[in-house]
């Protein structure tokens, strides 16, 4: 909760873990297991598309991740989830932008967390 901030529209499904957050938020769900997939704004079908394109890279890509590097995946399937509908060459731009004065060092790759 401390990356969103307070007031802002939270969007999700009926799931009990959610419960609480109407009193930090303005928080609006839909009822999958009735059915009930849009409730006026609120759907949950950005982040379902988010989370089965990392599966995705999970299972037919990477096959495994490690702990100390799951953030790495998620800000790169962030990524590729933003540009998603930019053309191959806009998304390949933005990349090689995003790459410049980065670096990774072995080391840092490798070593125990």
């Amino acid at each position: 909760m401390e990356n969103v901030e307070t007031g802002a529209a939270v969007f999700t499904d009926e799931h009990s873990s959610y419960r609480g957050l109407s009193a930090s938020f303005v928080h609006c769900s839909v009822k999958h297991s009735v059915g009930e997939y849009v409730n006026g704004m609120a759907h949950t079908n950005g982040i379902e598309s988010f989370w089965a394109m990392l599966k995705r890279g999970y299972k037919g890509t990477y096959h495994q991740m490690s702990a100390k590097h799951v953030s790495r995946y998620v800000t790169e399937f962030a990524g590729r989830h933003n540009v998603r509908g930019l053309d191959t060459i806009t998304q390949m731009t933005l990349l090689a932008k995003g790459l410049d004065g980065k670096r990774l060092r072995y080391d840092d790759l490798v070593a125990a967390s």
